[in-house]
């Protein structure tokens, strides 16, 4: 399915590989345009844009900088970088203490979204929580293609989403929240979830944990993605998704139940979080 190429670096240890995945692989899963590893002696500059890849690099020893968009990152051992390569971007290890590094290029799929995502909440040099994970999975994608495996295209797909789940979930400087912060914040989201279907509201909950609306507003967001309304709402769809396959209740029933006053603004929020009305939702469901 896949075509590669090794090309040879001064160093035994280091590799690269490039792949050539079928269009069928383009067009179906995440898949790797090059992976490898650079180890000491090999450690070179990169300045580059207009690439139609992305880019994760782990630093396995030594130091180097990465500058993107106007913004510089100095790098060690254990951090991580991930960029869109579209965009202006320049790496260089440290001359007096060279890095190791190793690499995947690769696109498809959701890539761009993964990566739009990955920025509205991270920077582009990150410091993950399971480095050993980072590069366990760099590992594989490096053997798995070097020994042209008849499964690679989807093992890589598989280890790209690795990868970027392990991006997607470190816990960076930036986001460090006071201890008791969270805790109350997750007394809120405990809360809603037990309380959906009152009346509930910004004034109320604030009052409720002693918190401002605006600061409750903005750590919420922060920590959960979405905002306090849009977790209310979900949880009434949830459980008015229960009652339209578990229950004959009527649709006006089930907004009242699930916390609506209206059920027009129930059937209207129900069609914008599952682009179905009520009655397509429950007879999908029971056919």
């Amino acid at each position: 399915m896949s075509d590669t190429k090794q090309t040879v670096f001064t160093n035994k240890l280091s590799k690269r590989i490039i792949v050539t995945p079928s269009q069928t692989v383009k067009n179906t899963f995440f898949y790797v345009q090059e992976t490898g590893m650079i180890r000491a002696g090999d450690a070179a500059m990169t300045h580059r844009q207009d690439l139609d890849s992305f880019l994760i690099v782990a630093v396995l020893s030594g130091s180097g900088e990465l500058s993107i968009e106007n913004n510089n990152y100095t790098l060690g051992k254990g951090d991580c970088f991930y960029i869109d390569c579209r965009k202006p971007h320049f790496y260089k290890s440290s001359d007096t203490d060279p890095w190791e590094l190793m690499w995947v290029h690769f696109n498809g799929a959701t890539s761009k979204q993964y990566y739009d995502y990955f920025l509205s909440h991270s920077k582009n040099a990150f410091r993950p929580n399971y480095f050993d994970k980072v590069i366990s999975a760099m590992t594989e994608v490096i053997s798995i293609n070097e020994q042209k495996s008849p499964d690679a295209d989807i093992i890589n797909s598989k280890l790209i989403v690795d990868l970027l789940t392990l991006a997607l979930t470190v816990d960076n400087e930036e986001k460090q929240y006071d201890s008791a912060l969270k805790q109350k914040l997750a007394a809120v989201n405990t809360y809603i979830e037990d309380h959906f279907s009152e009346d509930l509201s910004l004034e109320k909950l604030s009052s409720q944990f002693y918190i401002s609306k605006f600061y409750l507003t903005r750590e919420y967001k922060k920590i959960y993605g979405k905002t306090i309304f849009q977790h209310i709402i979900n949880c009434r769809i949830n459980y008015g998704k229960k009652l339209l396959r578990f229950s004959d209740k009527s649709v006006e029933e089930i907004a009242h139940l699930c916390g609506f006053n209206d059920q027009s603004y129930f059937a209207r929020q129900f069609k914008k979080a599952e682009n179905l009305t009520c009655f397509s939702y429950r007879k999908m469901w029971r056919d």
